[in-house]
């Protein structure tokens, strides 16, 4: 056997000890979102010995790669061709795995241009709670068969089972990228970003937040050439330096900025709010004006998670749902709010009929995406 092989059995017996002994298993990379769900529960099964490249062709834009392989690791071999991963996978801290990624599901600025990260899983290998080694999906588009299953893991966190090994679709790095920033109020920009979306302009990420009491739009292009020129061309705004834009938009994508330090240290938590693009300005009691990404469908506020109710209703009204996305690290233990809406029954009827059949014995920590109360 070689060492990945080797690495691979030990999880197979450890689930399989786990299911033996009904002993629940916590899945975990690098633990970089730890912080993301409910809190985590099980005893912990690191993954990180899941490591490796296994399989990487450039020309058919394919990588296939371990589960516990360093992102950073997976991001450097795709730069060397020249080639990236289109969604930007947020990097909280250090140490993130490629397993992580996918079993979070969570993508950066570019999301609503680019698509999602399991818009770009073309296969998986899953160890489930019997610990039967599963595939599904495949290398190529083209192969259909159980492809659905594939993108279901994206966003599990690891509730149904050990991600093993994923196949991705890559793209090459766009020939050409600039951003422009605009001085505009947050109502301003959102009929900008409407206006835009209708023209065929190479839009792949934007941004507004107040900054010093003053609304800023920032907007990046990124496409060929001649076209991220013209764009610049007919949009107008203040063209940024293209090294301190790449850094502030990695700041965002990281949850580096200024703007996300009072969730950090203080007492307000943060709160996704997912809604659809042309939702107007969601002006929320107590709260500052929101962040805003994603062409208007992604809104960061900063809240107590006492204002639960409050955050929640304005979501809905908006047609959308919130997410309890980061708790003060000083509330997180006795925090008993869900981190997530709850599901509507259709759909947790169908959450459950996966849980049950993928992990019947409940070896993994099923409770990271539903409340014990929902």
């Amino acid at each position: 056997m070689t060492n990945m092989d080797t690495a691979l059995q030990q999880v197979v017996e450890r689930v399989r000890a786990a299911a033996a002994d009904a002993i629940p298993l916590r899945l975990r990379g690098g633990g970089t979102k730890d912080f993301y769900g409910q809190p985590p529960h099980g005893e912990l099964l690191d993954l990180r010995a899941l490591a490796g490249i296994t399989s990487y062709e450039p020309s058919e834009l394919v990588v296939t790669v371990r589960a516990g392989t360093p992102l950073a690791e997976l991001e450097a071999a795709l730069a060397e061709q020249g080639q990236c991963l289109p969604f930007e996978p947020p990097c909280f801290a250090d140490g993130g795995t490629v397993g992580g990624m996918v079993a979070a599901g969570l993508s950066g600025p570019s999301r609503a241009s680019v698509g999602a990260v399991r818009d770009y899983v073309l296969g998986a290998t899953l160890i489930n709670g019997r610990a039967e080694v599963l595939s599904f999906g495949g290398q190529v588009m083209k192969n259909v068969a159980g492809y659905d299953v594939s993108r279901v893991l994206a966003g599990s966190l690891g509730t149904l089972g050990v991600i093993a090994e994923a196949s991705l679709k890559v793209l090459p790095v766009p020939p050409a990228e600039a951003t422009l920033a605009f001085a505009c109020s947050q109502a301003d920009a959102l009929r900008l970003l409407n206006e835009w979306g209708g023209r065929p302009l190479p839009l792949n990420a934007s941004s507004w937040f107040e900054h010093e009491g003053t609304g800023v739009l920032r907007l990046r292009l990124r496409g060929a050439v001649a076209a991220v020129d013209a764009a610049c061309a007919q949009l107008g705004g203040e063209r940024q330096d293209p090294a301190r834009a790449a850094a502030g938009w990695t700041a965002l994508r990281d949850q580096r900025m200024p703007w996300f330090a009072p969730g950090e240290a203080g007492s307000l938590a943060l709160w996704r709010l997912s809604v659809p693009q042309t939702a107007p300005v969601i002006a929320i009691e107590g709260c500052a004006a929101p962040l805003v990404e994603w062409h208007g469908g992604q809104r960061w506020y900063l809240a107590p998670p006492a204002q639960a109710s409050r955050v929640r209703e304005a979501a809905r009204a908006a047609g959308g749902h919130a997410t309890l996305f980061r708790v003060p690290a000083a509330q997180a233990a006795d925090c008993r709010v869900p981190r997530f809406d709850a599901l509507s029954a259709p759909v947790a009827r169908i959450h459950r009929a996966l849980m049950q059949e993928f992990d019947p014995h409940g070896v993994f920590d099923g409770g990271r995406l539903v409340a014990g109360d929902q």
